[in-house]
C-alpha cells in the first residue's frame, strides 16, 4: 500500500479505495471532543491500520495512546506527544494538525465519518484478499480445496470484523440472568436450545446449545444413525428448523427410505420390496408430504475430507440458515495427513469440529464408534475409539446401550429396552435416558411407564 501526502498524485488506476476527507474529519472530531470519540472508536473497532494516509495512521495511534494514558486530548497534547516521539515532522508538522481541527465544527457526526473510513478500509482488505487468492491459485503444490477454504476463512473473518465487542458488568449479567430465569418459569421451563424430541434428554440438556460439540457413541448396529435420524426428523420436519446432515456411510436415497420408514412405522423391508397394503401406501404418501417441505439438507460424500466438510458446513449455514449439523460419523472423515497416527488424525478432527461449532455458533452432533471392549456392556468415556481428545473437546458425550436380544424364532425382537447414557455434559447433569427401540423400523421412542412408548 503506497503512502502519500495531500498534493501528491499517484496514477489513478493504482489508488486503492480511500477517503482523505473522512479520515481528516474523524481525527478533527476526536481532537474536539475525546470522550464520545473514544466510545465510537471502541464500538466500531477502528484501528490505526484502517486509515489510508500514513500520517493519519500515526496521529490516530498517538491519540489512542494519549487516551489510554488518561491525558486530556487536544491539539496541544497531540503536538507535544508527537514531538517527544519524534513523529511530528512525519505527519506534516503543526500546520497539518491545525488543518484537522479546522475541518469540522463539532464531533457530532464522528460516527458517520468513522463508518466512511471503515468502509474504505474493508474495500482495501477485499482487494488484498483477492490478490492473495490469485497468488495462491498459481501455487500448484497446494490443492485447490485448501485454497478455497483459506479464502472463505479470510472473507468470513472480514465479515466478523464488523461485529462489535461488548463488555458486560455484573449488573448487566445479573439482570439478564434473572430475566432469563423468569422467562423460563413463565414458559414452563421450555428448552433454550434445539430440542432432540426425547423428553428426558431435553430436560437434562435444555436442548442442543449453540457452539456445542456433541458426540453420540455406540458399538456398530446399536442405532447411532437411527437416533440421529429420529432427532433430525423432530428438528426439521416437526419443528421446521433448518438442519444439515453429513452422511459418510449411507446414500441420500437410503436416508430418505429410513426417514419414511421411521415416520410411517412401516418396516424398511416393505419399502424395499413394495409389498404394502393400501393403508400403508396412504401413510407413506402423508409422510412424504410432511417431509417434502422440511428444511433438511443432506451431504452424502463417502470418506469426506475434513477441509471439504468445514467448507460445506459454512455454506449450509450461510446459504440455508442451518441451525444444527449432524455428522455420521467421525471415523469416516479423512484428514490431509493420512500417514499420521490414528490418534493424531482423530485429535485433529475432534478439535476442528469443536472449533467449527464455535465459529458457526451452532451445535454440531457427531456420531462415533466405541471400542470392541464395550461389546455387551455399557460404554464409557475411555472406550471412545481413536483418541482421548474427543472426550476432552466434546461438550456433551452420550452413549447408546441396548441388549442384542433375539426372539424365539432367532430374529431380533421387535421392541427392545434401550437407554441413552449422558456420560459427560460440561454445563449440566449426567445420567441415563430410558428409551424404547423399535427394531423393525429402526426407531427410538420415549419410554413412559412399564414399556409404554411415546412418539418423538
Amino acid at each position: 500500500m503506497a503512502d502519500f501526502f495531500p498534493g501528491q498524485e499517484p496514477l489513478k488506476d493504482t489508488i486503492p479505495p480511500h477517503d482523505v476527507d473522512a479520515e481528516q474529519a474523524m481525527l478533527g472530531a476526536m481532537l474536539l471532543d475525546w470522550n464520545p470519540a473514544n466510545e465510537v472508536v471502541s464500538e466500531l473497532k477502528i484501528h490505526g491500520e484502517d486509515f489510508y494516509l500514513a500520517q493519519n495512521r500515526i496521529i490516530f495511534n498517538v491519540l489512542d495512546i494519549l487516551g489510554k494514558e488518561n491525558v486530556q486530548v487536544d491539539a496541544f497534547t497531540l503536538i507535544d506527544k508527537l514531538k517527544r516521539m519524534g513523529e511530528l515532522e512525519k505527519v506534516g508538522g503543526e500546520a497539518y494538525i491545525a488543518t484537522l481541527t479546522n475541518t469540522v465544527p463539532s464531533s457530532a457526526n464522528i460516527k458517520y465519518y468513522a463508518k466512511l473510513v471503515l468502509d474504505k478500509a474493508r474495500r482495501r482488505s477485499l482487494i488484498k484478499i483477492s490478490s492473495e487468492i490469485k497468488s495462491s491459485a498459481f501455487e500448484f503444490q497446494k490443492e485447490s480445496r485448501f485454497i478455497i477454504e483459506d479464502a472463505e476463512k479470510k472473507i468470513f473473518a472480514l465479515a466478523d470484523a464488523d461485529q462489535t465487542i461488548e463488555i458486560h458488568n455484573m449488573q448487566d449479567i445479573v439482570n439478564r440472568t434473572i430475566e432469563n430465569v423468569y422467562n423460563r418459569v413463565k414458559n414452563h421451563g421450555d428448552c433454550t436450545g434445539v430440542t432432540s424430541g426425547f423428553t428426558t434428554l431435553d430436560s437434562m440438556t435444555s436442548g442442543f446449545q449453540n457452539s456445542e460439540f456433541v458426540v453420540i457413541g455406540a458399538r456398530p448396529s446399536m442405532g447411532k444413525t437411527a437416533l440421529a435420524l429420529n432427532m433430525m426428523e423432530h428438528i426439521s420436519i416437526d419443528r421446521k428448523i433448518p438442519c444439515g446432515f453429513f452422511s459418510l456411510e449411507m446414500s441420500y436415497e437410503q436416508i430418505g427410505q429410513r426417514l419414511l420408514s421411521q415416520r410411517t412405522r412401516i418396516p424398511g423391508t416393505k419399502l424395499r420390496n413394495g409389498m404394502m397394503q393400501v393403508t400403508e401406501l396412504q401413510k407413506l404418501q402423508d409422510a412424504a408430504s410432511a417431509c417434502y417441505e422440511a428444511p433438511l439438507y443432506i451431504v452424502d460424500t463417502p470418506n469426506m475430507q475434513l477441509v471439504d466438510l468445514r467448507t460445506m458446513a459454512r455454506r449450509l449455514v450461510h446459504d440455508h440458515g442451518v441451525q444444527i449439523i449432524f455428522i455420521d460419523y467421525i471415523g469416516l472423515i479423512t484428514v490431509e495427513n493420512v500417514n499420521a497416527a490414528v490418534y493424531e488424525q482423530v485429535s485433529e478432527i475432534s478439535k476442528s469440529l469443536k472449533s467449527l461449532a464455535r465459529e458457526l455458533n451452532i451445535p454440531i452432533v457427531a456420531l462415533c464408534q466405541v471400542a470392541r471392549s464395550a461389546e455387551g456392556e455399557e460404554p464409557n468415556l475411555a472406550q471412545l475409539r481413536g483418541s482421548g481428545s474427543i472426550e476432552q473437546d466434546a461438550d456433551v458425550v452420550m452413549f447408546i446401550h441396548r441388549e442384542r436380544k433375539k426372539s424365539e424364532n432367532g430374529e431380533m425382537e421387535a421392541v427392545q429396552d434401550a437407554k441413552l447414557i449422558v456420560a459427560k455434559q460440561r454445563n449440566g447433569p449426567i445420567g441415563d435416558v430410558p428409551l424404547l427401540f423399535l427394531n423393525s423400523v429402526t426407531r427410538f421412542e420415549n419410554k413412559v411407564g412399564d414399556g409404554e412408548s411415546v412418539p418423538v
